[in-house]
């Protein structure tokens, strides 16, 4: 069985923007990549045979969740999430870090960890660090990544420094923990927009010594120009020989933003949520397919997509479906949304290769509405 590796390709010569491969257990995928999220070990709407033809390389699920639902027992017993869900390719676990921020009204932190009271049933649960490496083994995933606090936007720096250091002592704990050799664990760096916390967690967590390092506390209310300044000064500091995960920051301008920087892989729900409320993105924008306008309108969402979904189906069909409240038009918009979100992230390889990404960058940007049509 191959082990987790990661080796950089090319770097565009104009600016930091770079290419790399990993190797996993399940197969090798080549970076900047989008992975579309699998919280419950499913990508909503899809099969997995849509994932595969999307031209997804990689998906993300989350620990805390299968947890809950139904039981590292049952997917353990059941030979594994790869299994469990049919899918034959390489697999991130989210460790619940990030439910400890959207469920701050169901939980309690403590040194030890986080008491949660279930969104599912209300039954009390405990996590610790020790317990998350113990799920995420189970699963098999091919990257495991630490449990830390994932704080709100807030301009307390009390508050952020106190999530920075908890996230220090739980890395310990994780890694010293972590037994399964096949499986890389990623260490996370918090922070907040304080550069000197985040130097710190940087710092520290390299001496921890990880896989891979993510950023995470971004994407969670902070100003944009804030969040591009961490970036601007934390990607040049992490190595070049790890990947370097943007935790939940999922927009087509943000990605071209953080591969500019550096950042080689992303995950967000935006694809399938905005899928699911009848919303389409395309090279143009954010298109409202359930609007009126398109009652009548025979193109697909978008002419130069090669996705199943505008290959036989015309807005006015889709239209039809989200508004009759039908499954399929779900299914459709969103196989479009994926499609448009990993394909979009691999025509960035290429024109990395090519040396041309900041022209791809500024013809995009160029394009882009970010209203709603």
């Amino acid at each position: 069985m191959k082990k987790f590796g990661f080796k950089l390709i090319t770097i565009d010569k104009k600016c930091k923007a770079r290419v790399g491969k990993v190797t996993t257990p399940h197969g090798t995928f080549e970076t900047p990549v989008f992975m579309p999220v699998g919280t419950q070990g499913t990508v909503k709407a899809l099969m997995p045979r849509d994932l595969k033809d999307a031209g997804t390389e990689i998906l993300l699920s989350n620990a805390y969740h299968l947890y809950i639902r139904p039981g590292t027992e049952i997917i353990r017993k059941l030979k594994g999430l790869h299994k469990f869900m049919a899918w034959d390719g390489p697999i991130l676990t989210d460790s619940g870090g990030y439910q400890v921020f959207s469920l701050s009204k169901l939980r309690s932190i403590s040194e030890e960890g986080v008491k949660f009271n279930s969104h599912f049933d209300g039954r009390e649960i405990f996590l610790t660090p020790e317990k998350v490496i113990e799920i995420q083994e189970a699963l098999g995933s091919d990257i495991a990544m630490i449990f830390d606090e994932c704080p709100a936007a807030t301009k307390d720096k009390a508050v952020i420094e106190k999530a920075v250091h908890i996230t220090l002592r739980w890395a310990r704990r994780a890694k010293k923990h972590h037994k399964l050799s096949s499986q890389a664990l990623f260490g996370i760096v918090q922070g907040g927009t304080f550069r000197d916390l985040r130097r710190e967690s940087l710092e520290r967590t390299l001496e921890i010594g990880f896989d891979g390092y993510a950023l995470g506390g971004l994407s969670v209310g902070e100003p944009k120009p804030e969040m591009l300044s961490v970036l601007d000064e934390i990607l040049p500091m992490m190595p070049t020989d790890r990947p370097r995960y943007l935790m939940g920051v999922g927009t087509p301008l943000d990605f071209f933003e953080a591969v500019e920087r550096g950042a080689d892989m992303f995950d967000c729900v935006n694809p399938t949520r905005y899928g699911r409320n009848g919303t389409a993105f395309t090279s143009d924008g954010l298109v409202v397919v359930r609007n009126g306008k398109y009652q009548k309108d025979a193109a697909p969402i978008q002419k130069d997509c090669a996705c199943y979904t505008c290959r036989n189906f015309s807005r006015a069909y889709l239209r039809h479906l989200v508004n009759s409240h039908e499954i399929l038009g779900a299914e459709l918009i969103t196989l479009h949304n994926v499609h448009f979100f990993v394909n979009l992230v691999k025509n960035m390889r290429a024109k990395i290769r090519q040396g041309r990404f900041l022209q791809f960058k500024k013809a995009f940007f160029n394009r882009f509405d970010p209203e709603t049509r």
